[in-house]
């Protein structure tokens, strides 16, 4: 989509601090960290949320959960714990309608988040 900031992120359109990018995901800091790590993950594709993924995107979705437990290790968080989550609509938090995860760590999570 030409207006999606994830997706311009993702063509290296707009700049952000990528840490780990291929051929199909492409993960950055959050420019508003919840955490002392606090990445983006996202697929570089189009895809509004994991409610519009298809059953075709499991590769691709696979990748994604991969890609997040390869960068908490060389985030150092991977000892000490971490928290991966999508947002599904604006009830849930979304305000960026392209399927991103959130990995956070590097300190002690509570739940609910925040």
């Amino acid at each position: 989509m030409s207006d999606c900031i994830f997706c311009k992120i993702a063509a290296r359109e707009i700049p952000a601090s990528i840490v780990h990018e291929d051929d199909e995901v492409v993960a950055f800091r959050d420019v508003h960290p919840e955490a002392p790590v606090h990445l983006l993950i996202v697929p570089r594709r189009h895809v509004a949320s994991l409610a519009e993924a298809a059953d075709a995107d499991g590769a691709l979705l696979g990748r994604i959960l991969l890609a997040a437990r390869d960068l908490a290790v060389s985030e150092g968080i991977d000892a000490s714990g971490w928290r991966l989550v999508t947002n599904r609509g604006p009830g849930a938090g979304q305000t960026v309608l392209h399927l991103h995860f959130h990995l956070l760590g590097g300190r002690g999570m509570t739940w609910p988040p925040g």
